[in-house]
């Protein structure tokens, strides 16, 4: 197995009020660490657009251990933690390391790779299964298609929320005035 990590730079805008990481920065830092290995990978927005293809995250979860502030150097790794036969479906694994080697964030991302096309899943070609298998981890899991249906979350569907009367275009005049 390869190992991949990715740096960044905790700036100004990456904090929330509590002054550490924002939760959304830690899913942009995700995104950015699989962008950058599939972009040194040969699997980049180019190779993506010519083979018709797309990442997807169907599901993320997130586990956090020390806290993260403005202008400290955070090292994210990625890892193939679990991937289907013909790697359709992929669980990429990122931890948040401080340089000193404290552990401060795990992040488990499940996806799939999508025809953009057609807007459905579909087998990605042999160059990324190949990279795919190189950064898998030695435990790997196989996924199956059933895994996405054990996903925790389902739809559900509601009425249209312009047809519940609960949406309020314009105020009326009347309400305003005082008696």
């Amino acid at each position: 197995m390869s190992e991949y990590h990715y740096k960044f730079e905790v700036r100004w805008s990456d904090i929330d009020a509590n002054r550490h990481l924002a939760n959304t920065s830690y899913v942009e830092y995700c995104a950015q660490t699989r962008m950058a290995f599939m972009n040194t990978h040969k699997m980049g927005l180019k190779e993506l657009n010519r083979w018709g293809i797309g990442p997807v995250i169907l599901h993320e979860r997130y586990s956090f251990f020390k806290e993260i502030y403005a202008d400290q150097t955070v090292y994210v790794t990625a890892e193939i933690a679990g991937m289907s036969e013909d790697a359709s479906i992929y669980q990429f694994v990122h931890k948040f390391y401080l340089p000193d080697g404290t552990h401060c964030a795990t992040v488990e991302a499940t996806g799939v790779w999508i025809d953009t096309m057609l807007r459905k899943s579909t087998t990605p070609p042999d160059d990324i299964l190949e990279v795919m298998k190189e950064f898998a981890r030695e435990n790997i899991k196989i996924l199956t298609k059933q895994d996405l249906k054990d996903l925790p979350f389902k739809p559900e569907n509601v009425e249209a929320f312009h047809k519940r009367n609960t949406f309020t275009w314009k105020k009326d005049k009347d309400e305003n005035k005082e008696d």
